[in-house]
């Protein structure tokens, strides 16, 4: 990592101030962006931490007056909301982002501008959600924002509003975070490094990414209709007007639950290249390590509603939530014994990093089994909206995560700094995280089982509950001594530490192949990868010091899915890939939309319905949405054959085609606002706008793209062998056909047929 001047990190080149900020801003280095994901999620972890500070300082003693409840509720939500969205998830994108190009023995992310706007992105939506506090009204409905507590006649203030506003805009960034990760991992990995010789970081970064662009969008989907039911009169969470407010909780943990794996995989893949390092033995079972990354992503998009046992959604769907939930322990259970048995036998060196890698072990399987209580639905009916869940919680992801992002810290930041931090500062810190997080998390499970309920703000005088909260307090301020040890050797370590060199832990994968810290090159020659141990003294590509060697022979072209060679994916030109896999991510969006609409079409007891619309005007100008798709393909065609005359041709009568769709579609929203058929009249409105004014956006989105494919065809820019970014268009341009024809056969086909039928009947 390099500063303005390109002097790496740790040296004493004089570089004016202003130069560095400017080139700070500014950076597209894969390497800094991570640093700055990094930064930003300390000092929001800081804040997260005066927040549970003043939790546990209310919670202290019984009938305490230290806190008001409407200070308290803005309080708990904001740490919530932020140790999530701006702690713990930055964190690990930010590791990711600086690690895997290294891991991989690429130069940078497949799309280095996108990353640095994921960065800003990030940013100003937490000063979006953080400005409430200078506003005077921030969040308080808790960081789930259950409806209807968020809707109007309860939340008049503009509270809520920060959080969706704050939450919408880093979650765009977020997911075009995970779009990079994908397509860096896909494309960008050094000759050689074929599925089965990658990182289990780099893979459990890749399942993350997938999973960040898959459970995202629905929880944006929600957030979007909240919001116009607070400012446009729409009806998706009010009962009173047909709609849910459980569906509110569908969308929400359906984000909910991929969203704890998010947090978690990334420090399982920590974790895994940790402990053998530190055991010096490969790792145990690696398919198997990394097969169970798969499974757990895969598991937690099924078992979002074991949440909602206590809702009352009925035998069937409690069984399966909860077989589902049971499922999901055996593929976590597997990487805790692979680590086990990594350790088994091994000749362990107890650093700093492997003490906190053991403590991962230790607490996260204390809060795997209490998750398990909970797949059980009686167990569940008990505990819920208890201290046991915030003790579960918690042994999850910070007894957990935070335990294994530790690790990370102290075993990457000698590659990232040049230096080793203090292992006599980092023993006293490992100590003094052990004994203030059990002493903080474990007594809520006694005092949850006693029955005190969360999101309280005090609490009466019973037998017990005032001894084990005061313990609880007392174990928070002892974390709080933890973190200024940690900053404490950060700062002292950075300045003064010991010299680190290229590989002070002996490490075996490539981003010790190379100084620390790194070049702004990363790789002065791309190296070559013969072994998922690349840097193991004597394998292939490695010279006598484990260092990778560039003369080394390429390596034969890999297979499999993610393979070189004859892998689909591998063949696709990024750009295209990068569309590819962002419209993946479009297709959770519009699914929530239109699962939505299926649910609420015919729930308007009065008012405007499905037979207010014209079926046949709109099938016309629908008509040229289709033919756009047949348009785009001739003018692909003419492009190939080097015809420009006939590229641009097409390319136009897309634009058109496209343009007289949208111009049909808004002359249908007129003639239905002039007969004051407008969004807020009923449920079936509701939908109906939103799901067809969505569409509407992304041709609208769409059109822009290829007005710019145009222009740039008429400057000449596109040539036979230089046409991905044609490609890319015309593939967003073929989905926004495609989910048309979806919302045209439900929204406007449907009723006819079910007139149809019942004629027939």
């Amino acid at each position: 990592m390099a500063t303005a001047a390109g002097h790496p990190i740790g040296t004493t080149a004089a570089v004016p101030r202003g130069e560095r900020l400017l080139h700070w801003v500014s950076t597209v280095d894969h390497k800094e962006i991570g640093l700055l994901y990094i930064g930003t999620s300390t000092l929001f972890f800081l804040i997260g931490g005066i927040e549970a500070l003043l939790i546990r300082l209310q919670l202290a003693v019984p009938r305490n007056q230290l806190i008001g409840p409407d200070a308290y509720n803005a309080i708990f939500t904001m740490h919530g909301t932020t140790m999530i969205f701006l702690v713990v998830m930055p964190l690990l994108l930010g590791l990711a982002n600086y690690f895997v190009p290294l891991m991989i023995g690429a130069r940078d992310m497949a799309f280095p501008r996108l990353n640095a706007l994921s960065y800003w992105l990030l940013l100003f939506g937490a000063l979006v959600l953080h400005y409430s506090f200078l506003a005077g009204t921030p969040p308080s409905q808790g960081w789930f924002a259950y409806a209807p507590l968020t809707e109007k006649p309860y939340t008049l203030r503009p509270t809520i509003d920060y959080w969706i506003l704050g939450l919408l805009i880093t979650g765009i960034g977020t997911i075009a975070t995970g779009l990079n990760l994908v397509v860096t991992v896909i494309r960008m990995r050094a000759p050689g490094m074929k599925p089965s010789r990658m990182p289990v970081f780099v893979w459990m970064s890749l399942v993350t990414g997938l999973l960040i662009i898959w459970a995202i969008p629905p929880l944006t989907a929600a957030q979007v209709m909240l919001l116009f039911d607070r400012y446009l009169g729409t009806k998706f969470f009010v009962a009173s007007a047909g709609g849910d407010p459980l569906l509110w909780q569908h969308l929400f943990w359906f984000f909910g639950h991929p969203e704890v794996y998010i947090m978690a995989l990334p420090a399982f893949g920590i974790m895994s290249e940790v402990v053998p390092v530190f055991s010096r033995k490969p790792i145990f079972g690696y398919r198997f390590i990394v097969g169970s990354g798969v499974a757990i992503a895969f598991y937690s998009m099924l078992v979002w509603a074991h949440h909602m046992f206590a809702v009352g959604m009925g035998l069937i769907p409690d069984a399966f939530f909860g077989a589902t939930s049971m499922v999901i322990a055996v593929p976590t259970g597997i990487k805790v014994f692979s680590w086990l048995a990594t350790m088994w036998g091994g000749r362990i060196r107890l650093t700093t990093a492997m003490l906190f890698a053991i403590g991962f072990i230790t607490m996260f399987t204390i809060g795997g089994l209490s998750g398990v209580h909970f797949a059980i639905v009686p167990i569940d009916w008990q505990t819920t909206d208890s201290y046991y869940v915030v003790a579960h919680f918690h042994y999850v992801l910070f007894g957990g995560t935070w335990f294994g992002i530790m690790a990370g810290t102290y075993y990457w930041f000698p590659k990232v700094t040049g230096r080793l931090l203090s292992e006599k500062i980092g023993a006293w810190h490992f100590w003094s995280t052990l004994i203030g997080f059990n002493l903080t998390f474990f007594p809520m499970h006694i005092v949850g089982l006693m029955g005190m309920p969360r999101r309280v703000y005090t609490y009466p005088d019973l037998p017990g509950w005032g001894f084990w909260n005061l313990l609880e307090t007392i174990g928070a301020f002892i974390l709080a001594i933890s973190v200024i040890l940690l900053l404490w050797n950060v700062l002292a370590s950075y300045r003064h530490g010991r010299l680190a060199g290229p590989n002070p832990w002996n490490a075996w994968t490539l981003e010790w192949a190379t100084s620390s810290p790194p070049p702004p090159y990363n790789f002065a020659t791309v190296p070559v990868v013969r072994s998922v141990r690349p840097l193991w003294p004597g394998n292939h590509g490695t010279n006598e010091s484990g260092s990778a060697n560039p003369a080394a022979p390429a390596a034969p072209a890999s297979r499999g899915v993610l393979g070189r060679g004859g892998s689909f994916l591998q063949r696709l030109p990024t750009p295209v890939l990068g569309v590819l896999t962002f419209i993946s991510s479009e297709v959770f969006f519009f699914g929530s939309l239109i699962v939505t609409f299926i649910e609420y079409r015919a729930r308007s007891t009065s008012g405007p319905g499905p037979a207010d619309l014209e079926v046949l005007r709109t099938a016309a100008f629908s008509v040229a949405l289709f033919a756009s798709s047949g348009t785009i393909i001739l003018a692909e065609r003419r492009l190939r054959r080097d015809d420009q005359g006939g590229f641009r041709l097409w390319l136009l009568a897309t634009i058109v085609l496209g343009a007289v769709f949208l111009l049909g579609q808004l002359t249908e929203y007129g003639r239905l606002y002039g007969e004051g058929i407008t969004i807020d009249r009923n449920l079936f409105t509701s939908v109906f706008y939103t799901l067809t004014g969505f569409h509407g956006a992304h041709v609208l989105m769409g059109l822009v793209a290829l007005a710019v494919v145009a222009a740039l065809a008429f400057a000449g820019d596109f040539r036979p062998g230089k046409h991905s970014g044609v490609e890319a268009v015309s593939a967003y341009w073929h989905f926004v056909d495609g989910v048309w024809v979806v919302i045209f056969s439900l929204v406007y086909l449907w009723p006819v047929a079910e007139s149809l039928l019942a004629g027939a009947g």
